[in-house]
Formats: structure tokens, C-alpha cells, sequence
């Protein structure tokens, strides 16, 4: 038997641009199964269609790209698909939730495999974004940093689970850190959503920050 399609929702305010990324993710073997044009309107399809990963741009009437992360995130795969390459509109998407970001000067080539590595839930960032994200969650981290929590008050992770979330925080891809440890990428991917539900976060964002919070990005 063949493997279920990857689905998809493309949301765009642009229809030829919408139309083109959705063409392009079809032809690659990808299940469009919905697109949306506004804010609110890709909300309502994103959580009737459920598609595997979301491919959304930012500026988008009605609500803004990163509300709709911040009110799809848990549920949806999110990945940014902007022409702005700005810091500040990176850092924000991402602290909404979004799972990777990439500019729209990207080949359809290297959206399909952002979409792929996406779903898989691996942190995708167009070429020099990654080092930009992993850097303000350290000045983040370095700014606010709590003093000791109370040992009863933290969660108790599995020594592979803290060998994987130090991997995470080191910016490592899941298929990275499978082979680094010898183990799949199934296997790397449960211990992070274990560690996910006993952190109660929600995304790889979050991870990466509790994860440098807890100077193990350093180790």
C-alpha cells in the first residue's frame, strides 16, 4: 500500500501566488485540502480540514498571520511562508507558534522539502533565520533566567529525553539526532512530544527556550 499523501492548507491574500504554492505542493505529491485568503477565514478551514502543515504569510487581512499561529498552535503545523525577512516579524512568528519560516524567494524545491521536514516536526528557517531565532531565545533566556525552581516543582525527564532536548536546543534536526544517537526518527520524535506534555508547552519554540532556560544548549 501506498503512504497517505500529506495534506496541506496554503493561506495567502494573494490568489495567484495561493494558486502557484498550491500548485506547486500538488505536483510533489502533496494533498492540497484547503487554501484560505484572510486571517479568521483560515482559522475556521485550518481546524475543519486539519492538515498536516499549514503554509501561511503574515500579512493577511482580518487577523494577522501570527494571531492565526497563536490561535491554531498544538493543533496545526505552521509554516511561515513571508516576504519579509525582517527579525523582528521572524522572532514573532515563531514565539507564535509557527514550527519553521521560510522567504518567498525560496525554490519550489526548497518549499516542498520545508513542508516535508515540517510535518516530520523538524525547525525550518530559510538559511541564516535559524542562528536569529536560536540567539534572541538565549538573550531571552540570559535576561529573565529564574533563580533555582523548587526540584518538586520540575518535571522529571527520562535521561534520553534530556540527551534529545539538549539536542533540540542546539538547533539539531530530528533526523540529525536520530542519527547522532543511534535511534529513529520516530523514536526522536515521541521522546519530544513526551517531553512536550510533561513541560505542558506547546511547540518546538517553546522547547528550544525552556530547553537554553535551562543552560542545556551549553552542555
Amino acid at each position: 500500500m501506498s503512504e497517505k499523501p500529506l495534506t496541506v492548507m496554503v493561506v495567502d491574500d494573494h490568489p495567484m501566488w495561493r494558486d502557484a504554492v498550491a500548485r506547486d505542493l500538488g505536483a510533489a505529491g502533496c494533498d492540497v485540502v484547503a487554501t484560505a485568503g484572510d486571517g479568521p477565514q483560515a482559522v475556521r478551514r485550518a481546524r475543519a480540514a486539519r492538515p498536516d502543515v499549514l503554509v501561511l504569510d503574515l500579512n493577511l487581512p482580518g487577523l494577522p498571520g501570527a494571531e492565526v499561529c497563536r490561535q491554531l498552535a498544538g493543533d496545526v503545523k505552521v509554516l511561515v511562508l513571508s516576504a519579509s525577512g525582517e527579525q523582528e516579524d521572524v522572532l514573532e512568528a515563531v514565539k507564535a507558534g509557527a514550527t519553521g519560516y521560510l522567504v518567498k524567494s525560496a525554490s519550489a524545491e526548497e518549499l516542498v522539502a520545508a513542508v516535508r521536514r515540517t510535518a516530520e516536526g523538524d525547525a525550518v528557517f530559510t538559511p541564516g533565520l535559524a542562528g536569529l531565532v536560536l540567539g534572541e531565545f538565549r538573550r531571552l533566556a540570559t535576561a529573565s533566567a529564574p533563580g533555582a525552581a523548587d526540584e518538586a516543582d520540575v518535571p522529571r525527564l527520562t535521561g534520553r529525553e534530556t540527551e534529545v532536548l539538549r539536542l533540540v536546543a542546539k538547533g539539531l534536526t530530528y533526523r540529525q539526532i536520530a542519527d547522532r544517537l543511534v535511534i529513529s526518527h520516530r523514536t526522536v520524535q515521541n521522546h519530544v512530544q513526551n517531553t512536550l506534555g510533561k513541560l505542558q508547552l506547546h511547540n518546538r519554540a517553546e522547547l528550544v527556550r525552556y530547553a537554553i532556560e535551562s543552560g542545556l544548549d551549553a552542555e
